[in-house]
């Protein structure tokens, strides 16, 4: 307890606590904003790989830290196309096509690492971003711009789906795409923007890891987070400011087993630690996926004039 008590009183913890959760943030909102529009993206995982695969090689190449975002976002854009393409013009399976898209994205990703560099034992690094000192807020202070782009994403995207006509239409080719149809709304363009906007977060969002969080790219580094923002938009009841909060929660839990096993409790397996937050996370999911309002239209295909 009194380890517990120290951990939790440390600083340093709740900073690593906002860098875990800021590719989930980003992510989340790329996967809300999908299925708002009545669209599940099961390709996420993947487009986190192409996106912190992008990002890295571009600024590795000689370009700007923002350049490697850019690049990281068009290339999610670019993978969010292709399953608009394959769900909303030729209304295949969602879960198919998200399924092929991560392991297209993630084919040619490592493929493009292999090729690019041949003869490389080592992942080659970069300079990522600083933090931002000169903000002068504590635990925000240590973070990088990302994170703060993540943090002031959540509003705008709150903002733009409860108060904006466009957010409107977003949720009413979720919800009723017939209804929105009869409004002028077309819904297969709504959905194929809100499914390319989507994926270039997600994009962000592994671009995040090579270019802020960690200075270079390797094999399996998105490590099943896409999975977990999937998850944390059951969480978050397909609210942006919920979605911040299940990000949170798992970063807390992802943090504190990070922390425990460096305690060195010997008499409980390392495993156990890596199982914690995931089962927390898990428990806090049944808990709230009973109460939540998902979409009505969510990986319904629809097609112009069918009733």
């Amino acid at each position: 307890m009194t380890e517990l008590l120290d951990i939790l009183a440390n600083p340093a913890f709740w900073i690593a606590t906002l860098r875990v959760a800021t590719p989930l943030i980003l992510g989340t909102l790329g996967v809300l904003l999908c299925e708002r529009a009545g669209v599940l993206n099961l390709g996420i995982e993947g487009i986190m790989v192409a996106g912190a695969f992008t990002g890295w090689l571009t600024v590795y190449a000689g370009h700007g830290l923002w350049t490697g975002v850019l690049v990281a976002a068009l290339t999610g854009a670019v993978f969010g196309l292709l399953h608009a393409w394959l769900t909303v013009g030729l209304a295949l399976s969602q879960h198919v096509s998200g399924l092929g898209i991560t392991l297209l994205a993630t084919a040619l990703s490592y493929y493009g690492y292999r090729v690019s560099f041949p003869k490389v034992n080592t992942p080659p690094t970069i300079e990522p971003f600083a933090p931002m000192e000169w903000l002068g807020v504590p635990i925000l202070s240590a973070q990088t711009p990302l994170t703060l782009l993540a943090l002031l994403l959540v509003p705008l995207l709150a903002w733009v789906l409860l108060r904006t006509p466009l957010g409107l239409a977003v949720r009413m080719v979720g919800e009723n795409p017939q209804a929105a149809e009869g409004q002028g709304i077309s819904v297969a363009a709504t959905r194929t923007g809100s499914i390319v906007a989507g994926s270039a977060l997600m994009g962000v969002a592994g671009s995040f890891l090579t270019l802020s969080a960690f200075n270079a790219f390797f094999f399996n580094m998105i490590n099943g987070r896409g999975w977990i923002c999937v998850a944390l938009v059951v969480f978050a009841s397909w609210r942006p400011g919920k979605a911040l909060l299940g990000a949170l929660l798992f970063a807390f839990f992802d943090a504190l087993q990070l922390r425990l096993q460096q305690a060195g409790d010997a008499w409980l397996p390392y495993q156990v630690y890596l199982m914690l937050p995931y089962l927390l996370s898990i428990l806090a999911l049944v808990l709230v996926a009973r109460k939540a309002a998902y979409p009505q239209a969510l990986m319904k295909p629809y097609r112009k004039g069918e009733r």
